[in-house]
């Protein structure tokens, strides 16, 4: 099936593009100083991941860093649109009329399109409040679609697993299933924590737990496209092709 193949396909760039531009821009901001103009872009011996020493866009943010930044990202919402409208066309195949076709591909389509305008705007500077929440908002509004369709789709699968038995390695689909049930009940959890004025909570240092639970969830968030690589079969039935 042409459309299981090309969204298997791609899933594996989705999770190799943002993994790579992101980490090249950190070790450029930690290893590189030579290319960085200003003192305060340059960081230090930090290990985000475990760290919290700096968030995402600090390290994205400063020339040349976007440079590698900017286009991936662009790349990545560009490739997902595509990989929701292929899903799309996997369960239609399937079954016509599922009810979460639609859901899917709104929340799938609009998170691709809220890493664009976050993208686009990152390294813009205005001295605004409502410009900096915007900002927020934009980017919490791709982290829920991103989870919200990502929860829809593996919910579809399960509801035709028996229809897509001789595509998927089941125990990679469970797997699926429960990564997205975890990033669901960390974001339950850190968003009331990570709302908290001030940086301190029960004598945690809250602006290094940001730092580092963005670092996390990023990895986990596209650790998703990951596991649909591996999930559906290299080798398929040969079944009539979907467009």
């Amino acid at each position: 099936m042409k459309s299981i193949e090309k969204a298997r396909s791609l899933s594996i760039w989705i999770f190799i593009v943002p993994f790579v531009a992101v980490n090249t821009c950190l070790i450029l901001v930690t290893q590189f100083h030579g290319l960085f103009e200003n003192q305060a872009d340059k960081l230090f011996n930090t290990i985000p991941y475990i760290d919290g020493g700096a968030s995402i866009s600090r390290t994205a943010r400063p020339y040349p860093s976007w440079l590698v930044f900017k286009p991936a990202m662009f790349l990545t919402s560009f490739l997902l649109i595509k990989y929701w409208l292929f899903n799309r066309d996997i369960i239609q195949y399937f079954e016509k009329s599922h009810k979460n076709i639609k859901k899917i591909l709104f929340f799938g389509i609009a998170s691709a399109i809220a890493l664009t305008i976050h993208s686009i705007f990152l390294g813009v500077k205005f001295d605004n409040d409502l410009y900096k929440l915007f900002r927020r908002v934009i980017m919490l509004s791709f982290i829920v679609f991103e989870i919200v369709a990502q929860a829809y789709l593996v919910t579809t699968f399960l509801s035709i697993k028996k229809k897509i038995k001789d595509y998927i390695n089941p125990t990679i689909l469970n797997l699926k299933i429960i990564l997205v049930s975890f990033l669901i009940l960390v974001a339950i959890i850190s968003i009331p924590i990570i709302s908290l004025p001030g940086d301190d909570f029960f004598g945690m240092n809250l602006k290094f737990f940001k730092h580092a639970l963005e670092w996390d969830y990023f990895l986990g968030v596209i650790t998703f496209y990951l596991l649909t690589f591996l999930m559906w079969k290299k080798k398929l039935i040969n079944y009539p092709s979907t467009t």
